[in-house]
């Protein structure tokens, strides 16, 4: 037996899915490697990389679990505030990039 079909229609705006913001990338640095030649945002992402691999290691006793998931916590908070100071810099920036031209009454 053939399946009806759903006949096709625009989506109103109400039914539109909220954007989702793209996945972080990996780092691709190490600690080390970050902590000498990198930014401070690539030393918290290769960080919290290594406290992620450490959380879900089966040998991470539990002890340490609180520890390690508490300072997760912390830099996943710290890498978003520079996100955060990132994007607000880089709107002053292009704010500040618009020059106010004098009005001349003959270009109209």
């Amino acid at each position: 037996m053939a399946s009806k079909k759903t006949p096709l229609r625009a989506v109103p705006d109400a039914e539109q899915p909220a954007p989702t913001e793209p996945a972080e990338p990996k780092p691709l640095m190490t600690v080390s490697d970050a902590a000498e030649s990198g930014t401070r945002l690539d030393e918290l992402r290769a960080m919290r990389a290594v406290l992620a691999k450490a959380i879900d290691s089966e040998t991470t006793s539990p002890r340490d679990l609180a520890a390690l998931t508490r300072r997760q916590m912390e830099i996943s908070r710290e890498i978003e505030a520079l996100r955060v100071e990132e994007a607000e810099e880089a709107k002053k920036a292009a704010e500040s990039n618009v020059t106010d031209q004098e009005w001349r009454p003959q270009a109209i």
